[in-house]
């Protein structure tokens, strides 16, 4: 699809919107619907296309919201983000998503793990639904228009551009992203402007991201996939910092999946707290989270007194792939293949229960903001009125999408409160404008 652009001669405009992702392209789209003709709205995009990241997102399929009610949904923010998303997941809850999106054409279908995608499976659909909706507003696109500053002026605001043009508006919107997936273009351009207007930052770390490990046997690993575990990660003094039950993936540096990735901001905080050091973190992993200790010791106790003792393989549940048991096996002491049941000393069966119940994988950092889905970090959210998005001490300027520093789970709860933020700011905006 080919967008229009906006006259080179268009230096002004009632509002504009900066960045065309996913919150940019639905706040924009919504002013412009709601406020009409009468009020000019611009989106500047500094790369050559919209949604690169949307288009990206969910390999390329979209995972563009979830199944949750909105009260759940926001509860996966952490307590500030919660209170902060209350209002504008009322506003738009996740179900309200579905239904816009079905009206631009774009039917979706529920996955595992809360998930909702577009049917036919195609981000692309995500991407050129915002456009089209964009576009039928009346809002101007101009792509290829990167900002370079963003300045108060006495009737508003002036953006500089990298062709040095000047635009100037009334109401600036800002949701240009963080530093994830640079290669889309988010390369962190809004935090130094909102350092410029002396707004509270809370540092920038990557986030839904894979971990790494300095563990040899972990990378062997690699390719294998774990669909039911309960993962916790713990620092070096044992202390529990988050826990997760989702899949997880073993790559050939470390580990990756929901599992890993929706606890990755806490190895990335503490990296950051370190100066970029090396940090001593252990993830560990209950491979068989549906029973207890107790259901496994006797399980493989009554197998031992078979008269023919099955495999040890054999008597867990099922799922479990023999090269992960065998690195369970190990870590309990046994680097033999899979033993029978009765081949198990009373200390090597207790020891095994416990590798099985809380695996330990060693992690020494993430893979940095190339492979992160999001940023955790950004402006305060104290620094913004959650009923509106506008920054509280700069009428008219209002932050949206990754550029907060709101950050949830994988599971389409970031594009969802992409979204919701970018209503409640059209909503904002068209009753300044009367509407």
């Amino acid at each position: 699809m080919r967008a229009r652009k906006a006259s080179q001669n268009s230096q002004e405009a009632d509002l504009v919107v900066v960045g065309a992702g996913a919150a940019g392209l639905w706040c924009a789209q919504r002013a412009a619907e709601l406020c009409g003709p009468t009020v000019s709205v611009l989106v500047l995009e500094k790369t050559a296309r919209t949604g690169t990241k949307v288009l990206a997102s969910g390999g390329t399929h979209c995972n563009l919201t979830t199944t949750l009610d909105a009260a759940r949904a926001a509860s996966l923010f952490g307590k500030q983000g919660a209170r902060f998303l209350r209002h504008a997941l009322r506003v738009l809850p996740p179900l309200a998503v579905r239904e816009r999106f079905l009206g631009w054409g774009v039917p979706s279908v529920e996955a595992p793990l809360e998930k909702v995608f577009p049917s036919s499976g195609r981000a692309r659909d995500v991407r050129d639904a915002l456009e089209r909706a964009l576009l039928s507003s009346g809002a101007r696109l101009r792509l290829n228009a990167g900002v370079r500053s963003l300045a108060l002026t006495e009737k508003g605001f002036a953006l500089q551009l990298e062709t040095r043009e000047v635009v100037r508006a009334r109401q600036v919107v800002l949701a240009v992203g963080g530093m994830s997936y640079p290669k889309t273009g988010t390369t962190g351009d809004g935090y130094a402007w909102l350092r410029a207007l002396d707004l509270p930052l809370v540092a920038p770390v990557p986030a839904l991201v894979p971990l790494s490990s300095p563990a040899p046997w972990v990378r062997a690993l690699s390719g294998v996939a774990l669909q039911d575990v309960e993962v916790s990660i713990h620092d070096a003094s044992g202390r529990e910092h988050g826990r997760r039950r989702r899949p997880l993936l073993f790559t050939h540096r470390g580990v990756s999946g929901p599992a890993a990735m929706d606890l990755s901001e806490i190895v990335s905080r503490a990296r950051s707290l370190a100066g970029d050091a090396a940090v001593a973190f252990t993830l560990r992993v209950d491979l068989c989270p549906s029973n207890s200790r107790e259901q496994l010791r006797t399980a493989l106790i009554a197998a031992a007194a078979r008269t023919k003792p099955p495999l040890v393989s054999h008597v867990l549940p099922a799922g479990l792939p023999r090269r992960v048991l065998q690195a369970a096996l190990a870590s309990a002491g046994w680097n033999k293949p899979d033993p029978r049941a009765h081949a198990l000393t009373r200390e090597l069966r207790q020891a095994l229960i416990e590798a099985l119940k809380g695996l330990s994988i060693p992690i020494d950092g993430t893979l940095g903001y190339e492979y992160a889905e999001v940023t955790a970090g950004g402006l305060d959210l104290a620094a913004v009125d959650p009923g509106s998005a506008q920054v509280r001490r700069y009428p008219g300027l209002y932050v949206c999408g990754e550029l907060l520093d709101l950050q949830g789970p994988i599971g389409g709860l970031n594009f969802q409160a992409a979204f919701a933020m970018g209503e409640v700011a059209a909503l904002a905006i068209a009753r300044e404008y009367g509407r």
